[in-house]
């Protein structure tokens, strides 16, 4: 019988495991692909807004030589706490269901079956992407994910959106020799885009490097072409691949299954705030996943603390 189950090995995941080491309760780590999946998966070019020192956990110092650190920082750091902190690790292992039992939860993964006094489901939100929902996205030149600019060399790429993840798509490739086109639903591009990189693609769309269209949108997807509704009509333009960066989502239906109950707007799970606890008594939360659609709301760097709640609560209830 194990203490804690956590469900999930991102870095808040791996800060809950730190966090029940140093309470000296026993625990696994159950992850449905490698160490910090999610992370390894953010494009290859990818620099952190976060300084260095905002995406520690347990206390384990991140050196970099620069500010930002980049994804292959990231990896290494949190692979060398896991390791030398002896974490249980369990990679390639799916959760597939957790069941009350009692005061105790059984949780049946792919591999196995194991006995849990306590469960923290701290599984993200980068495995699921949000759909266009229009005609040809489930061609294969439509891309949700996005891992090195180099391959769109000399085509054609429409990227839809106006995040950091859109705007680093566009630049990227732009830079690498691809003719791009940037579709966004709204007026201008988001002003969430870091600080550092907003000016660049908007004096790139002034100077006609990069076409834009705001206030569009994709309305169909074809082989070699896509249509653009725009507020001056439909456009129709040729095409090579579509980024469609357009967000991700946690994995609803898997927390409905288990019992967490989800509000009707935003599919927000309930939760105490004070201690991460969910609805069900010895089931908690943490990381981006306590936010539902609003996956913006929580970071690495501000949900680092619900390792140290969620473990304070369980000992207190010992």
């Amino acid at each position: 019988m194990l203490d804690i189950l956590i469900i999930g090995g991102g870095p808040i995941g791996l800060a809950c495991g730190l966090a029940a080491q140093k309470a000296g309760l026993s625990f696994v780590i159950v992850e449905k692909g490698c160490l910090v999946n999610s992370l390894y998966n953010y494009p290859s070019t990818m620099t952190f807004f976060s300084t260095s020192e905002k995406l520690e956990i347990g206390g384990v110092p991140f050196v970099t030589v620069h500010n930002k650190p980049t994804r292959n920082d990231a990896l290494e750091y949190y692979r060398r706490v896991a390791l030398s902190n002896n974490l249980p690790l369990h990679l390639f292992e799916e959760v597939t269901n957790v069941k009350a039992e009692g005061e105790t939860y059984t949780v049946t993964t792919s591999k196995a079956t194991y006995q849990s006094k306590k469960v923290i489901v701290s599984t993200g939100f980068y495995d699921i992407a949000v759909k266009l929902d229009i005609p040809g996205e489930d061609l294969p030149k439509v891309k949700h994910y996005y891992q090195d600019p180099h391959y769109y060399t000399s085509q054609k790429v429409v990227v839809v959106g106006s995040s950091n993840s859109a705007i680093d798509v566009a630049l990227e490739t732009y830079r690498k020799g691809a003719e791009v086109t940037i579709v966004v639903r709204g007026p201008e591009i988001s002003s969430r885009v870091k600080y550092w990189v907003r000016p660049d693609i908007i004096n790139r769309i002034k100077e006609g490097s990069i076409k834009a269209y705001f206030n569009s949108y994709l309305e169909a997807i074809r082989e070699f072409e896509v249509d653009i509704q725009t507020p001056d009509g439909l456009i129709t333009i040729p095409n090579d691949f579509v980024m469609a960066m357009t967000g991700y989502k946690p994995n609803f239906g898997f927390l409905r299954k288990i019992g967490i109950i989800l509000s009707e707007d935003k599919f927000a799970p309930q939760y105490n705030p004070e201690t991460m606890e969910t609805n069900l008594p010895g089931l908690y939360l943490a990381g981006v996943v306590c936010g539902g659609l609003d996956t913006h709301l929580w970071f690495i760097e501000n949900s680092r603390i619900h390792a140290e709640m969620i473990l304070k609560d369980i000992v207190s209830k010992r």
